[in-house]
């Protein structure tokens, strides 16, 4: 695939993963079935063990953004290394590229986790075991977390 093909299926990822967001939430599952469709490395499996990461980790706020971590298990799909290699090395190419995308996410969003997010997008944080809150932060943040979840699935579709 050239670079031009490359970019025309990051900017369909880019869509699809917004519209995923905007539709279902769960940042981190919206990137990885992206990421399926598209480039067909991440399994069903993989999806469903993102779930619990959303929201900085249990809708915590305080661990890394949904969106991001979501993107680091679809790069780790691809060049992570396999159970039975535990003993062969760190695989450090992977790394590489995971800090490339986390160093490019806190560059283009102003930080990484998704209490850092909610500030950048909204001038506060919130409890979103609340459902006041949660329904202040949905209104609040717009197109904002869903414009992350694109952006993030565009950018591993590009590395990949």
């Amino acid at each position: 695939m050239n670079s031009e093909e490359k970019q025309v299926l990051a900017e369909q990822a880019y869509e699809k993963a917004m519209k995923y967001e905007l539709d279902y939430g769960c940042c981190p599952q919206c990137v990885l079935a992206t990421v399926q469709e598209i480039a067909g490395i991440v399994d069903d499996a993989t999806i469903k063990a993102s779930h619990g990461l959303s929201g900085g980790g249990g809708l915590v706020g305080q661990g890394a953004c949904g969106a991001l971590t979501g993107g680091l298990m679809a790069i780790s799909a691809k060049f992570g290394r396999d159970r039975d290699k535990l003993d062969k090395g760190r695989y450090i190419n992977n790394f590489k590229k995971s800090k490339e995308l986390v160093e490019r996410f806190r560059a283009e969003f102003g930080g990484i986790t998704c209490e850092e997010l909610q500030k950048q997008f909204t001038g506060r944080t919130y409890d979103m075991w609340l459902a006041d809150e949660y329904k202040a932060f949905d209104v609040a943040r717009g197109k904002q977390c869903a414009h992350a979840t694109g952006t993030v699935t565009k950018w591993v579709i590009e590395m990949l």
